[in-house]
């Protein structure tokens, strides 16, 4: 019987070596993980949840994989945000947490885990709906993000509202569809922001039911042809799953592309 995909996300993984706070929020927090080895600074990596922006879904389950990443020498935080279900989350308390975080991490990292994390831009790992406020983050805050791997992003907010993926998400996550708030979509939904985001790479499965990877195609078309430096990876026979499993077939086209961004640093 096959294994079901899910599983990831109730693995037990090993402990943070501590949890730092860019804000006053209980949520407002990062777990960081101090990367194996005595290699060199690298570039922190902000991992960035999904679970689509809701309270029931918290930084916990991309344990497996941050401890992965710093088991391959990186130094990580797992970004936690208020979230829709919760005081404060939604709009736009989501949006400002994640902006928030990526600009103090680096900073906060760095005082922490003294010598391991090198000096500069983080570089953003986002999955699901943490792939859409990676790349909103990285769009609106370029100058604080080195390079983003979006995992399975929801790249398209109105998009995504119409398909009503995960029963309302996204209207839970901006009070209402494009028609009712147009102006939060103009700001939230990453096709429509405007300034061009640094390094990007979009990794989607092809067999991806929870976020269709025909948003990616659209979104990853439309950056390129406004001059982004985006690629898309198309996975064949991943699922939306196994892109944060460490123990999936699509982990190492992950850490090879997470190993293109520190080259280029």
């Amino acid at each position: 019987m096959p294994l079901d995909p899910r599983a990831v996300l109730t693995r037990p993984a090993p402990d943070p070596e501590l949890t730092v706070a860019y804000g006053e929020h209980p949520d407002q927090i990062a777990d960081l993980r101090q990367p194996a080895g005595d290699g060199p600074p690298r570039p922190l990596l902000i991992v960035v949840h999904g679970g689509f922006w809701r309270a029931e879904y918290d930084r916990r389950h991309t344990g497996p994989l941050a401890a992965a990443l710093a088991a391959l020498g990186y130094p990580v935080a797992q970004l936690e945000y208020r979230r829709t279900g919760q005081p404060g989350g939604g709009w736009p308390g989501t949006l400002t947490d994640v902006l928030a975080g990526v600009s103090a991490l680096p900073r906060l990292a760095a005082a922490a885990l003294p010598g391991r994390v090198a000096p500069g831009r983080a570089i953003l790992v986002g999955h699901s709906a943490g792939g859409h406020l990676a790349l909103y983050a990285a769009a609106r805050t370029p100058d604080a993000v080195g390079g983003v791997l979006a995992l399975a992003p929801v790249a398209d907010l109105a998009e995504a509202y119409r398909l009503d993926l995960d029963t309302g998400a996204v209207a839970a996550l901006l009070g209402g569809g494009p028609a009712e708030v147009p102006e939060r979509y103009a700001d939230a939904d990453p096709g429509a922001l405007t300034s061009l985001p640094p390094r990007t790479v979009v990794i989607h499965g092809t067999l991806d039911r929870q976020v269709p990877v025909e948003l990616s195609r659209a979104y990853v078309a439309a950056a390129r042809a406004a001059g982004a430096d985006m690629h898309l990876v198309e996975l064949p026979e991943c699922e939306h799953y196994g892109l944060i499993d460490p123990e999936s077939p699509a982990w190492p086209k992950v850490t090879s592309t997470l190993r293109s961004f520190s080259e280029d640093q």
